[in-house]
Parts: structure tokens; C-alpha cells; sequence
């Protein structure tokens, strides 16, 4: 996500708005532009990009908290010769409209919104769902109330603490709303992931950031809502993790700062035994931005899994 609310860490500034060298492999990946469009979901527009064939198995990326669908643009690729596949930008972020509230019904209904309207199950088969960090806990939701309509779910550095441990949430924005900057040079320059991570790979960043941010008067804005977690619901996510229905794996990053032991050790009890589990070195939470080609090997590993 993208936040300068409460400290201004700096990832972009010194590139004074221009973009960072990219390697061949991310040029080549993002010049494969996906489609385009909004579709309806509970009331709401929600973005939905696509790539590859209809007709293929379907493969939906769900990006976390702060983030939008573009977070995928630079994977996605990689899968759609084998796939179809689509990624959405979640109520409340990136170019799909905010709602009064949310909740988990709300992004299971964005979910399979984007099913119906990417046609991830033409091809007679189940769509599986990936989801990053807050990204998973709707792919959890599914996971565990709409398993029948599942192939399969990956949960990406979706941090589920003990109950003693959970975070109670941000305290109340009473503003609730985002700063506006003169110049993009000035918003890029203020773009940091959150939680707060080192981060080598900053064609990356500058690439999410720029997606992150819309001109309004006076200026240049976020996208997300700010106040989404001040209006949103959801079920026990530990409870969620032992009703978990369909195939189902967990990916993260070895140091993440959201994966303690303590953590893992409690989600690795309450889900099903037969959960897939693959640490992914060298990465901090964000595992595609930190390791990009190894997320996508590893998931490659755990879709063949699935075959």
C-alpha cells in the first residue's frame, strides 16, 4: 500500500520522478498490456484487468490493503499462456469505487464478479484464487463459505495472529481523508510499503506507485479509501483457517515481519493438514515485489500440484 499518514519514509524521492532501470524480464512483462474494464459488483464498479485465452483455466490475483490490480501486472503475464487469468482492484482501492461499508460477503461478491465476467471457468474447471497479505482474507472467506466454487486458494503473506496477539485495527481518522500533493513528483516521492520493508527492486515500486495515485483539483491524490478499515467487517479469520474446504496453500516470505513463528505455528495448527506450505527466501512481505521470479516459480510448483 501506499501511506504517508503517519511517517514519510521515502522510497522514490531520489529518483526526483523519474523511473528507475527496469530489467528486460519486467519490460517484457508489463508491455503485454491486459485488458481493461469495470464491471458491477454489489453496487459497486470494480476494476478487472485480464490476460491470456477464454476457455483456459482461470487463475484470479487479489492484491492486498492500500494496493490495486497493477500490483499483478508485472506476474500475471507469466501465466497467461497456460491460463486465463484476471486480477481486480478491490472496493475502496485503485479504480473501483468506495462503499459505505464492507465486508466479506461484499469482496466475495466482487470475487466472483470478476469469475463470471473474465470467464475463469469457460473451460469446465473451478478458478483457484491467489491472494497477497490482506488480499487473502477474502480468498480465506471463500476458502471456507463458497469452497464449492473453488479449484483452489493460495494465501500470500496473509498474517493471522493468535487472538491475544491481533491487531485491533488503526485508530480512528476522524478527517478520513488522503493528502493531496502539488506534483506527482511529490506524491511518488512520498510512496512507502506498508508495513515498512527495505525494498531493492524500485522499478517495481515506481511502477505501483504511479497506479496508486489520480489527479484531483490542486493536485495529486491516492486512490484507496482511507477510512475502509473503519467500515469494514469480517468473520474470525482463525475460525475461518480451520473451515477451510477446497485445496488450499500458504505461501510467505522468510522475513517477513508478518510471518513470525508464533504466527505461522498457529495458522499451520488451525488449517487443514493437507495445506501447501512454501517459504519463499530472501523475501520480506511483499514477496512479489521482493522476489518477483521466485514468487512465480513457486507458484507455478503449486498450481502443477494442483493439475
Amino acid at each position: 500500500m501506499a501511506d504517508d499518514q503517519t511517517r514519510p519514509v521515502s522510497l522514490l524521492a531520489p529518483f526526483k520522478g523519474q523511473k528507475p532501470p527496469a530489467p528486460t524480464w519486467f519490460d517484457a512483462a508489463i508491455a503485454q498490456a491486459p485488458d481493461r474494464s469495470l464491471i458491477e459488483a454489489d453496487g459497486a464498479r470494480i476494476e478487472l484487468l485480464t490476460w491470456g485465452e477464454v476457455g483456459k483455466p482461470g487463475l484470479l490475483f487479489l492484491h492486498g490493503n492500500g494496493a490495486h490490480a497493477d500490483w499483478w501486472s508485472f506476474i500475471a503475464p507469466f501465466f497467461a499462456k497456460d491460463w486465463r487469468v484476471a486480477a481486480i482492484s478491490w472496493a475502496g482501492m485503485g479504480d473501483s469505487d468506495w462503499r459505505e461499508a464492507y465486508s466479506g460477503e461484499s469482496f466475495a461478491a466482487e470475487i466472483f464478479a470478476a469469475v463470471e465476467a473474465a470467464g475463469l471457468e469457460a473451460g469446465g474447471v473451478k478458478p483457484i484464487l491467489v491472494g497477497h497479505s490482506f488480499g487473502g482474507f477474502p480468498t480465506l472467506y471463500c476458502a471456507a463459505l463458497h469452497a464449492d466454487r473453488l479449484r483452489g486458494v493460495v494465501m500470500a503473506d496473509s498474517s493471522i495472529q493468535p487472538p491475544e496477539k491481533r491487531w485491533k485495527g488503526p485508530p480512528p481518522r476522524p478527517d478520513a481523508a488522503n493528502r493531496v500533493y502539488e506534483t506527482l513528483e511529490e506524491a511518488l516521492g512520498r510512496f512507502r510499503l506498508a508495513p515498512p520493508q527495505p525494498c531493492e527492486n524500485l522499478y517495481i515500486a515506481d511502477f505501483i506507485a504511479r497506479r496508486s495515485l489520480k489527479e484531483v483539483d490542486g493536485g495529486w491524490t491516492w486512490k484507496f479509501d482511507p477510512a475502509i478499515w473503519q467500515r469494514f467487517k469480517m468473520p474470525d479469520l482463525g475460525d475461518l483457517l480451520t473451515r477451510i474446504a477446497c485445496p488450499a496453500a500458504l505461501m510467505w516470505g522468510e522475513r517477513s515481519n508478518l510471518m513470525h513463528a508464533e504466527t505461522l505455528d498457529y495458522m499451520i495448527a488451525q488449517m487443514p493438514k493437507d495445506v501447501l506450505l512454501l517459504p519463499l527466501p530472501d523475501a520480506d512481505h511483499h514477496v512479489m515485489i521482493d522476489q518477483p521470479l521466485a514468487f512465480v516459480a513457486g507458484l507455478r510448483g503449486l498450481l502443477a500440484a494442483w493439475a
